[in-house]
């Protein structure tokens, strides 16, 4: 049986990378996928393609720095499918700039998708979780929810947010059958990461170099994020909640790492 069959998921910027990676799997895996984000062209895209193979899907324009947006979203979940007991908050957003160079608004947009939304969308969709016998929250973070990262400061800060805001709806909202957990990426191949490493002078070699501080000597596909967000979402991690999986191909395991020779991983294999 389908690990996802008769669950209805909400998945947050999954309009590209792990995103929308999470919401192909969770449609093999049987369940009812909701495309959010901003870009309603490309949402519906994605949700037809899904339909397409076989699968569940709508699609969901929706700009998560807006209250009254995330709120229409969940109802629109809930009319066409009639329950939801999965959400993803994988939205965010990257800024690269010192800290004295942010005005106040920069700051708090940066907040409102990456930290705001997840509150927003709990709260608009708690109705609807706590009616379910088992119900599911996945929050998408980071390595920089651990550590820092030169030249976000406001990304850096959200992220550390996000692990605070996943122990207290784990240890609020147990009574109602509700588990909550973080997955924390390291380097994955995103749109979001290439808007990163654009703004550098040599993107290439700033990748190059990033990558051999990782024992693994690779970056992370959407695919491999995707995987873990789907054991959080599902009776696979029983017991489990208000903890984080790193997912970093070995990032955070030593202090200084400069890798001189290749791995298999590099080879595919």
């Amino acid at each position: 049986m389908k690990r996802l069959a008769n669950n209805v998921a909400w998945i947050s910027g999954a309009t590209s990378g792990i995103g929308e990676a999470t919401a192909r799997l969770f449609a093999r895996e049987g369940a009812s996928v909701v495309i959010v984000g901003r870009r309603g062209l490309l949402a519906e895209k994605i949700a037809g393609e899904i339909v397409a193979e076989g699968g569940k899907a709508i699609a969901s324009a929706c700009d998560v720095s807006k209250p009254e947006q995330v709120e229409r979203s969940i109802q629109q979940t809930v009319n066409e499918f009639g329950l939801m007991d999965i959400i993803v908050n994988n939205s965010g957003m990257v800024d690269v700039r010192m800290l004295h160079d942010y005005t106040i608004e920069d700051w708090q947009f940066v907040m409102d998708v990456n930290v705001r939304s997840m509150f927003i969308s709990f709260k608009a969709a708690y109705p609807y979780l706590k009616s379910q016998k088992r119900s599911y929250i996945v929050n998408v973070g980071s390595i920089s929810s651990f550590v820092g990262q030169a030249g976000t400061p406001v990304y850096t800060t959200s992220k550390h947010a996000i692990m605070g805001l996943t122990r207290s709806i784990a240890l609020d909202y147990a009574s109602i059958g509700l588990r909550c957990n973080c997955v924390c990426p390291g380097i994955t191949d995103t749109p979001m990461l290439h808007e990163h490493m654009d703004t550098t002078p040599d993107p290439a070699e700033t990748m190059r170099q990033r990558l051999r501080r990782v024992p693994m000597g690779i970056a992370l596909t959407p695919e491999d994020v995707a995987k873990s967000i789907l054991f959080f979402s599902c009776e696979d991690s029983s017991g489990v909640t208000g903890t984080s999986l790193v997912i970093d191909c070995g990032y955070l395991t030593a202090a200084e790492w400069d890798s001189q020779a290749g791995t298999k991983f590099q080879d595919g294999n």
